[in-house]
């Protein structure tokens, strides 16, 4: 049987873990190892500079007091390092992880953990909203996970990025990251002593452009981005970009 580790950056608790953790059972042998606590925008941060402890609740679920990526690190070095899964499942995450926000997503940032230790990973969203249903969505993430698996020979560092909206799904589109910014992110406020703090908040404003995943959820379709952790900018090593190629490649050291 094919076995998934489940984990997330909302806490083990999470309605979206639980929804999914019960539906995947269904098909396939689940292990959850997920974070004590809510863990949003934790990024792929792995903590080094203290110790971490780990709770078992129940069988095969297992509470992290750290951050998702601690969580796939100490399944795969540790807890079921002589069985280790086929499939890393991050989510079902409370809110969407589009454009950008993925390099700060800690949904998105187990699913990065995995693709490192040659494991491929998905990562599953949800919109929020009043129409939000838990349930439906873990059906979706079942049906794609199946789908997946059969498949058979998947690259090891896969990384899939999904998001689904509220209500009823159109049906599924491939996409790329969409691009957003936020406006009046920083807000400055004053304690009791006169002095400043600093909310990091605001609202996002998107492009609307065709084939981003911004765009599918606008339109009620499940986007699937694939993404990779190369970061390379292979357009700049092909082009001379303002000529700052040449220029540094001919620059006289000290």
């Amino acid at each position: 049987m094919v076995k998934l580790l489940l984990t997330n950056d909302d806490g083990i608790f999470s309605e979206g873990l639980k929804s999914l953790a019960d539906e995947l059972s269904k098909s396939f042998e689940v292990v959850i190892v997920a974070p004590d606590r809510e863990q949003s925008a934790s990024g792929h941060s792995l903590t080094l500079h203290r110790p971490l402890r780990i709770r078992k609740i129940r069988e095969n679920w297992f509470a992290v007091d750290g951050t998702p990526t601690d969580c796939v690190n100490l399944a795969i070095m540790w807890l079921i390092k002589d069985s280790p899964p086929d499939f890393i499942i991050s989510g079902i995450n409370f809110g969407l992880n589009l454009g950008n926000d993925v390099t700060y997503s800690g949904t998105v940032s187990a699913t990065f953990e995995g693709s490192l230790n040659n494991i491929p990973s998905i990562a599953f969203s949800q919109e929020v909203g009043e129409e939000i249903s838990f349930g439906y969505s873990a059906k979706i993430a079942r049906r794609i996970i199946l789908a997946v698996a059969e498949i058979g020979n998947i690259p090891s560092d896969m990384i899939l990025n999904i998001n689904i909206p509220l209500g009823k799904v159109r049906g599924i589109k491939w996409t790329k990251l969409g691009k957003r910014r936020y406006l009046q992110s920083v807000i400055e406020k004053k304690d009791p002593y006169g002095k400043s703090y600093f909310w990091i908040a605001g609202v996002p404003e998107w492009e609307s452009e065709e084939g981003t995943d911004y765009k599918a959820i606008s339109d009620n379709f499940v986007s699937i981005t694939p993404l990779h952790l190369d970061l390379t900018d292979y357009r700049f090593l092909s082009d001379d970009i303002y000529g700052l190629k040449n220029l540094l490649e001919n620059l006289e050291l000290l």
